[in-house]
């Protein structure tokens, strides 16, 4: 038995082994399930954000219903579950919003609001430029079909003499 004392290798391997990996939203995700999948967890070190995303992973994240209070500014300003610092508090100090450990933060606070608002800018830009391309395309069409129409009414005048 793995229990025994001093029996720390194990002869054989793992008995049970799921036949697939498990799924939160196997059998349509609710309402909670669809916001945990799709929150950006940001402000947080790379210990902090694996085990929130480990919790939402296998429905064990519960979101928070009411604000609670930061530790640092004693507001309640705590908008995400699991956090003990507010967003400001973890920007100015730059600290772990959820450890409040001083360690290197992997995804910086509001920074997927920064990367949405240039992909709808460069999606703005490019519909424009599209825009333009399609116009300048008819306007030269247009002026082709012209061009041909007069190249086939003079040869056929030519072929009449």
């Amino acid at each position: 038995m793995s229990t025994q004392k001093g029996n720390v290798s194990r002869s054989r391997g793992q008995k049970h082994q799921n036949a697939a990996a498990y799924k939160n939203d196997k059998y349509g995700a609710s309402v909670q399930v669809k916001k945990g999948n799709s929150k950006i967890h940001d402000g947080l070190c790379q210990h902090c954000k694996g085990v929130l995303e480990w919790k939402v992973k296998y429905n064990k994240y519960k979101p928070l219903t009411q604000a609670k209070k930061c530790v640092k500014c004693s507001q309640k300003t705590v908008k995400d579950a699991y956090h003990i610092i507010c967003k400001p508090c973890s920007l100015q100090l730059e600290l772990c919003c959820k450890c409040g450990k001083k360690e290197d933060i992997v995804v910086p606070v509001n920074s997927h609001l920064d990367k949405k608002e240039q992909e709808e800018e460069e999606q703005r830009k490019k519909g424009h430029k599209e825009e333009k391309k399609d116009l300048d395309d008819l306007d030269s069409d247009d002026d082709d079909d012209d061009d041909d129409d007069d190249i086939d009414g003079s040869e056929d005048e030519k072929d009449d003499f």
